[in-house]
């Protein structure tokens, strides 16, 4: 049946009006967020777009605006990503970064957080492939400003030299009301999980956290999580964390709730010299796995069975080996830079290949 004109006109009142009511309701109010580093994405309910900035280590909160589309009919297939990143935003393609790649779940659009030298900029891939700076200006927003960031100045000797604030924000995700962030803290056993009821009503819940690193052979409560995702195990919420070298170590998130200091349980060493850099959860015929990429050792489709055992690894895993969570490489998915759960199905990828030069598809999940 045709709509008439009135009929349209309070159909886009509706939703305008809906978007309004989710804005207050989560404590956004217009504005223009003054971000200072485009860190890691995640998505909160209702098409809000989480950023961390770890630059003024602070996590915003940003309304996309975006209504519910079609997430499972999505599909991207971009080459030539640098120099069309680089064209939407300015600069150089040579000088362009990509830190993290999102979804909006409820739509399929994708998000990315890139830096052209040291300008920051977020950028939106729609379901057309238009490659758009996101705009910030007068858009409803929150923010929360993190306790006890690392100062922002170098620090350490020698080649360990470096602005631990650059670290304060390594990853971040939304679960069950709470934006959980992950990172380092000032001070002594820097290595930390904060928690932030969402809306941001309060400030953070800082945890300290130590694991054992089979790898290494020891104790440490100093290295940052590179990545994370929320994880049930056996009906608790978990945090299930990869650090560099590649410990895989899970933490009640009860624990990290109420605890100044939490010890997580090592349930894998996927091998060192690398680095985990994106981790996302999906089932395949009636299991469960976590598929991670990583710098050195590209994409691993592990197992999560057994993971509510108590008992964790406590013996040094020596000469690059691995212990714990079954694993197998997926070697079809060469040179992935960055990783994103795109639907029940699907994951979408940006691969490097040999001249750097970076595409962005969607690809099944193994």
């Amino acid at each position: 049946m045709r709509k008439t004109l009135g009929a349209i006109v309070l159909s886009l009142m509706m939703v305008a009006g809906l978007h309004a009511a989710d804005a207050e309701m989560y404590g956004l109010k217009k504005g223009t967020p003054e971000i200072k580093s485009a860190g890691p994405l995640a998505f909160a309910p209702d098409g809000v777009l989480l950023v961390g900035d770890p630059k003024s280590a602070a996590v915003f909160a940003i309304a996309t605006g975006e209504k519910p589309g079609a997430p499972d009919k999505a599909k991207f297939e971009i080459t030539s990503l640098r120099e069309k990143l680089a064209k939407a935003i300015g600069g150089s393609p040579a000088n362009l970064k990509i830190t993290d790649l999102t979804v909006n779940p409820e739509t399929g659009v994708l998000y990315l957080s890139v830096t052209s030298g040291d300008k920051p900029a977020l950028v939106k891939i729609d379901a057309e492939q238009n490659i758009t700076p996101l705009k910030l200006k007068d858009v409803a927003f929150a923010q929360v400003e993190l306790s006890d960031a690392p100062a922002d100045e170098l620090s350490g000797e020698g080649r360990r030299r470096r602005n631990l604030r650059n670290e304060s924000i390594t990853d971040l995700a939304y679960a069950d009301g709470q934006v959980i962030v992950t990172g380092l803290a000032a001070g002594e056993g820097a290595s930390a999980v904060r928690s932030v009821p969402f809306p941001f009503t309060t400030g953070d819940q800082l945890s300290r956290i130590e694991i054992f690193h089979a790898a290494h052979g020891r104790d440490e409560d100093y290295a940052a999580i590179r990545t994370f995702v929320p994880f049930n195990i056996g009906g608790e919420p978990h945090v299930l964390a990869g650090f560099t070298c590649t410990p895989l170590v899970k933490f009640p998130v009860k624990q990290l709730q109420s605890q100044e200091k939490v010890k997580g349980t090592t349930v894998a060493e996927l091998g060192n010299h690398n680095q985990p850099i994106d981790m996302i959860v999906y089932e395949k015929g009636g299991k469960t796995y976590l598929l991670s990429a990583n710098t050195a050792r590209g994409v691993m489709k592990i197992s999560t069975e057994d993971l509510e055992r108590e008992e964790g690894l406590t013996e040094p895993v020596k000469g690059g080996g691995t212990a714990g969570q079954s694993f197998e490489a997926i070697a079809d998915w060469e040179g992935v830079v960055q990783l994103a759960k795109l639907n029940d199905a699907n994951a979408v990828v940006v691969m490097q290949d040999a001249d750097n030069g970076w595409t962005l598809k969607s690809i099944a999940l193994p």
